[in-house]
């Protein structure tokens, strides 16, 4: 039976993707967190601290913990030869770095949703922003529970990366953020993102393609961590035999 390895275990999606793994007839393999102690999935894995350890047992890990732990999580899984799926959001440049690579000795699949349904919303914002012009402003709006630490979500971001691909720009330097007080008028060709928090919405986006007297509006809106979690598996499974390097959710797709 194939074990599965949870990187951020008493996390909200940790307990989600225990469940997942189980209803999908998986084994649990163990857990980390900051703290060790407690245990996870009916079968009552352990929770450790060193993430080395859960990364020996499994045979596939997902990691859903946080940026600061992300280098601990490679490097266990990297010596232990063991793929990793990767939905921690917040991460920057140099977590990008490291999980390339990582991605020479192990395979990887890193995203900012593990929502099937979600990476096809990005195909089609990527398809809709390749076929209308400049003179269409995009915009993203995403709405998460109280809770969330990082804004932009890691969603509106790949959404926002797959509009920058259609458009064939760097969303680095198209990207409006964080608008308030005297702004200007809204610079042509970039990409704007609000973030809502509030409640307990597990995450809505919506990518809004504004033109002169129209308007294109593509959405998705999560109603559970379970699909999270479901993706996250699914991702996983589809991990386990592939060679080095480095995926995508659209590769899982065949996008």
């Amino acid at each position: 039976m194939t074990a599965i390895g949870i990187f951020g275990a008493k996390g909200r999606m940790g307990a989600a993707i225990a469940q997942a793994a189980s209803e999908a007839g998986l084994a649990i393999a163990g857990g980390t967190a900051r703290e060790a102690g407690g245990s996870i999935g009916p079968e009552a894995a352990p929770i450790a601290q060193y993430p080395a350890i859960i990364a020996e047992r499994a045979d596939v890990l997902i990691d859903f913990s946080a940026p600061g732990a992300l280098a601990a999580n490679l490097a266990a899984c990297v010596t232990a030869g063991k793929p990793l799926v990767i939905g921690t959001t917040g991460l920057d440049a140099a977590h990008h770095a490291a999980i390339d690579e990582a991605a020479k000795a192990i395979p990887i699949l890193q995203t900012g949703n593990t929502s099937l349904g979600v990476n096809l919303l990005a195909s089609l914002v990527r398809e809709a922003a390749a076929r209308l012009g400049e003179d269409w402003d995009i915009e993203i709006v995403e709405m998460h529970h109280q809770h969330k630490v990082d804004a932009p979500s890691g969603t509106a971001l790949l959404l926002g990366e797959a509009a920058a691909q259609g458009r064939g720009i760097a969303l680095a330097t198209h990207s409006a953020r964080g608008r308030d007080g005297l702004t200007g008028a809204r610079r042509s060709g970039d990409i704007g993102f609000a973030s809502l928090r509030g409640g307990t919405v597990a995450g809505d986006h919506l990518v809004i393609f504004a033109g002169e007297g129209e308007r294109i509006e593509l959405g998705h809106r999560a109603e559970s961590r379970a699909i999270f979690a479901r993706g996250a598996v699914k991702a996983a499974l589809w991990l386990i035999g592939r060679a080095p390097g480095r995926y995508a959710m659209t590769d899982l797709l065949g996008l």
